[in-house]
């Protein structure tokens, strides 16, 4: 049943079967509940995986410090810069708003496609995956299959809970957000306390005796494949723009204090690794955080397995209920399925949007989840040319909207905009070079997404303009 806002008793009763919709989100976020969304959305199963890809890349500890600080500069400029442009247009939707506003239909639902398709779906299926794996250490004895049906059960139920509300999902976001910055806290204070202090070789001379095959400038980039995938998702605190608290001011102030707290913690916890791990070991494994452990603490790997799973949980939460804020926008926008639009009268949320984003990710978890590497790559690669591309409307907004109300402005500008756009053009086309397998295919994808803007706009199916 659909009613129109204003027609809706309050008392009716509604479930899955019947829906009732409006056409209105509620503003509920608080700045601490945005600031755990732009933390969690980061904080999720990349710290705790990748460290061992990086190290295998770039074997020397300086360099590693140095990429993971070079994505603490990306996000914090990449804050900086999106800061402005979530004071500007405080409303859902976030890099699609910004891109819509500054570029025009074709560009915004590319992006759009893109996110459903590859960006947002991709990193569902592959964080469901990861936190399936992770169950294996607590639960020995669990098959592939029985692996494929927790993820999917995942996925499923944590979707199910967002379309509860954003209310709902802030409670989880809050409570899985503090935990996973525990686990993050207690492995530091091991690494400082119970680490060996002189493990962590700062002789430069081990820079000068690396000679990689592709180049250093090369490989540094390539190993910030798994930086890019643990730094990136602060920015989904401007998808839910329009139902933040005194927006202008808490998107940015959730973005820039989530990016210092993120680079903090992924900083240190590095150090921990290598103070507790020899960096032939950390280059060695794929469960870093538990062989860091229990390098110490005998059962401390299945304690930290808990706390990674909880933390991957988390990001999966976030990550379904942020996202298909975008596909509400586009729809509202009358560029996308009008289907997306639609919110429930009782729950406040765009119901279809997530409900069709739950049935993609499915789909990308049970036929291409052996390929989590290559997911990683596929997805940051994506989503490196669109964070520039949004970070470029800043220059497109300082000069057609001049009069503009701006309650932020980015401080450093110019240069803080264009160091950010540098980053993420650097590493798209380093990966476009070094891994074309995993470039090529998000580009064909792209370009699919603007035949079938052409085709909506041909048959007049949506009110698509140039």
């Amino acid at each position: 049943m659909y009613a129109k806002i204003g027609q809706i008793d309050s008392a009716q009763k509604l479930n899955f079967a019947t829906f009732a919709w409006m056409t209105q989100l509620q503003k509920r976020i608080t700045l601490f509940g945005l600031t755990m969304i732009a933390i969690g959305s980061s904080i999720g199963s990349g710290i705790f995986v990748t460290p061992g890809s990086i190290a295998r890349e770039l074997p020397v500890p300086h360099l590693i410090f140095l990429v993971w600080f070079l994505g603490g500069v990306m996000g914090l400029t990449g804050a900086l810069t999106f800061s402005e442009l979530g004071g500007m247009f405080n409303r859902a939707g976030g890099v699609y708003v910004y891109i819509k506003e500054a570029y025009g239909d074709l560009a915004a639902f590319v992006y759009g496609w893109v996110m459903l398709m590859v960006i947002n779906t991709g990193a569902l299926a592959g964080l469901c995956v990861a936190f399936a794996e992770y169950l294996k250490i607590l639960i020995p004895g669990i098959s592939d299959q029985w692996k494929t049906i927790i993820a999917s059960v995942t996925l499923i139920s944590l979707t199910l809970i967002n379309l509860r509300g954003v209310h709902y999902s802030q409670y989880v976001s809050n409570i899985l957000t503090v935990i996973k910055i525990s686990a993050i806290v207690f492995i530091v204070l091991l690494g400082l306390f119970c680490g060996n202090q002189n493990a962590v070789n700062l002789n430069f001379n081990s820079i000068h005796a690396f000679t990689p095959a592709a180049g250093l400038f090369s490989s540094i980039f390539t190993a910030m494949v798994g930086v890019f995938f643990s730094v990136g998702g602060w920015h989904h605190a401007t998808f839910v723009a329009s139902e933040v608290i005194n927006p202008s001011k808490n998107i940015a102030r959730a973005m820039v204090i989530g990016i210092v707290i993120i680079t903090l913690s992924y900083l240190t916890i590095n150090l921990a690794f290598m103070r507790l791990l020899p960096l032939h070991l950390i280059a060695s494994t794929q469960t870093v955080a538990s062989d860091a452990v229990t390098s110490v603490i005998p059962w401390g790997g299945r304690l930290i397995a808990i706390g990674i799973a909880l933390s991957i949980f988390g990001t999966i939460s976030i990550y379904s209920m942020s996202a298909p804020r975008i596909f509400y926008a586009m729809a509202e926008d009358k560029i996308f399925f009008p289907a997306f639009a639609r919110v429930h009268a009782r729950w406040h949320t765009p119901v279809i949007s997530m409900l069709f984003q739950a049935i993609w990710a499915l789909c990308i978890l049970l036929f291409f989840k052996a390929y989590f590497d290559k997911i990683i790559t596929f997805v940051t690669f994506m989503d490196a040319l669109f964070f520039a591309l949004a970070a470029a409307s800043v220059f497109v907004f300082r000069l057609k909207k001049r009069e503009a109300e701006r309650p932020y402005r980015v401080w450093g500008y110019p240069v803080i905009p264009i160091v950010f756009i540098t980053l993420q053009m650097t590493f798209a086309i380093n990966i476009f070079f070094q891994k074309p397998e995993q470039a090529v295919p998000g580009l064909i994808l792209l370009m699919v997404g603007a035949g079938l803007f052409y085709w909506f706009k041909k048959n007049k199916s949506y009110n698509v303009k140039n």
